[in-house]
């Protein structure tokens, strides 16, 4: 449902006359009311629950989708954004919190569980844009959008039935107990050491380039001639690399580590967007998937250390910190590259952001040895 936003930025500009830094705008509004409202989404979930509030959210998110679909203004569009992010807002610290819960104890499991949780996300950015692109063909973009909204308001009821109260594997017992199996606990000295600041900066780069890339991706394939089908085809293409990416990332992240799995998806990430922007657009098209595997692969190595680098106390909000910082660089980079675009054409815009993504490089050999995945177990 977030990355649908996409896919709309081209026919929200045609409709409402925008620029570059107005339809970045659109798209920051509700990263950043997703990031802001991350840590206090982790706090009512101490209080009142996790399933209860992200339940909550997500059908919160769906009433705010269908509100936008109603929207005959600007005005009233933004602000269903705007809404529809903090409903948002609850789903990634807290599902990433259940994960972790349901296979402490086994830190190989529980980094495949959160690249399996990172996939899951990818099934539904391959399947919704595509439709969409499609029913587009025949509906107004405001019924898609409506539809998307009770989809999303079908899903709340779905996830209340199957989300348990205590999420467990079967026959697994609980780390307290003597005949589990011996983790050491992360110390506390490891709380926000050096280790984890260099992990969620270098998050944050990448979070930023990713953002700036897909917001104004569409605008980039519509110089080229490329109708809304297309686009929509073009945003399943990358999010099929970027599922791919994130299972064989975290894969190639236990063999060669960290370290050397981040430099070459940044390094690929930097070079293939600057491949994208001088290739016809059929071969464009075809580098998609291999671009969504460099783009989107980084981020299940990056964010699956972060269960190592904190002590357990800590971890649910070190997770929502962490989404806060990485959706948080996802909300201001569509303004700054939009109004680049503005000022020096989107084309050198994007330039920028493939020379930005290459600043995470220095960063990531300052993550602490424990996120090593080739050392673990």
């Amino acid at each position: 449902m977030s990355d649908l936003i996409y896919l709309l930025l081209p026919i929200w500009q045609s409709q409402f006359g925008l620029s570059y830094f107005m339809a970045g705008l659109m798209r920051g509004m509700y990263a950043a009311a997703m990031a802001t409202f991350q840590i206090q989404a982790s706090r009512l979930a101490t209080r009142f629950g996790r399933k209860g509030i992200l339940l909550g959210g997500t059908a919160l998110s769906g009433l705010a989708y269908v509100g936008a679909g109603q929207a005959g203004a600007l005005t009233g569009l933004c602000l269903s954004l705007v809404v529809a992010g903090i409903g948002a807002s609850t789903q990634h610290p807290l599902a990433s919190s259940l994960v972790a819960q349901a296979n402490e104890g086994d830190r190989a499991a529980s980094r495949s569980a959160l690249a399996a949780y990172n996939f899951a996300g990818d099934v539904g950015k391959m399947a919704i844009p595509a439709a969409l692109g499609l029913a587009l063909g025949w509906f107004s973009w405001q019924q898609c959008v409506s539809a998307t909204g009770l989809f999303g308001l079908a899903m709340a009821v779905l996830l209340g039935w199957m989300i348990p109260k205590l999420p467990t594997r079967a026959g697994q017992k609980t780390p307290e107990c003597p005949t589990s199996i011996a983790v050491p606990p992360a110390p506390k000295s490891l709380g926000y050491g050096l280790g984890f600041k260099a992990l969620f900066c270098t998050a944050v780069i990448d979070s930023a380039t990713r953002m700036g890339f897909l917001t104004f991706l569409p605008f980039v394939l519509k110089a080229k001639e490329a109708n809304t089908a297309t686009i929509g085809l073009a945003l399943s293409l990358l999010f099929i690399g970027g599922a791919v990416g994130k299972l064989a990332c975290g894969y190639l992240g236990r063999r060669i580590g960290m370290v050397k799995t981040v430099w070459l998806t940044e390094t690929a990430t930097a070079i293939i967007i600057l491949g994208v922007l001088v290739l016809p657009l059929p071969l464009a098209l075809a580098t998609l998937p291999l671009l969504g595997v460099a783009l989107n692969g980084t981020s299940s190595v990056l964010y699956g250390g972060v269960p190592e680098l904190v002590s357990l106390d800590r971890r649910e909000r070190a997770f929502a910190l962490f989404y806060t910082g990485t959706i948080g660089a996802g909300a201001i980079a569509p303004l700054v590259f939009g109004w680049l675009g503005d000022q020096i054409s989107i084309p050198h815009a994007m330039q920028c952001v493939a020379a930005f993504v290459c600043l995470s490089l220095p960063l990531v050999w300052l993550v602490e040895p424990t996120t090593n995945f080739k050392e673990s177990s």
